[in-house]
């Protein structure tokens, strides 16, 4: 799985991991927050991008994402059911890398595309309660920027 940063260019999962600690080593002092979100946009085929944020919190972020794409998803609960294990997956994995170099103390958090207007909102509390049941922090719309802003920018 390879993801795109604005700065650095086409990244392994291994050189993405180095530099959001690297990032984060420039100013142990600061606070960070790690976020993963996925966004998709129906084509002929589904467009999926995941990103992942880490933010320093009231000085800057860097980002990174990940495209893919899947066949036609006709039903919009399947495809945001797919968003989230997406970013549950990648959440988790970095979760895992983290606690092998003792940073398990960096929270994860885990943008959703679901909001109280619209179409998702009868599905936010499935969704919410897979993430939160998986240990990481959801957050919906307007507050999951990490899906509805970063990820979207690049489905389009």
């Amino acid at each position: 799985m390879d993801f795109i940063s604005p700065t650095r260019g086409l990244l392994t999962f291994e050189a993405m991991y180095e530099d959001i600690v690297s990032f984060m080593e420039d100013a142990p002092e600061e606070c960070y927050k790690l976020i993963v979100g996925t966004d998709s946009q129906p084509r002929d085929e589904v467009c999926f991008v995941t990103a992942v944020i880490v933010h320093r919190r009231g000085k800057g972020a860097r980002y990174y994402y990940h495209k893919e794409y899947q066949q036609r998803m006709y039903s919009l609960r399947q495809r945001i059911f797919y968003e989230a294990s997406m970013s549950l997956g990648l959440a988790s994995r970095l979760a895992e890398r983290l606690a092998e170099n003792g940073q398990s103390q960096l929270n994860v958090e885990i943008h959703l595309d679901v909001g109280r207007e619209g179409e998702t909102r009868d599905l936010i509390r499935e969704i919410v309660g897979m993430i939160a049941g998986s240990g990481f922090d959801a957050k919906i719309k307007p507050e999951s920027y990490g899906a509805s802003k970063v990820a979207d920018k690049h489905t389009k």
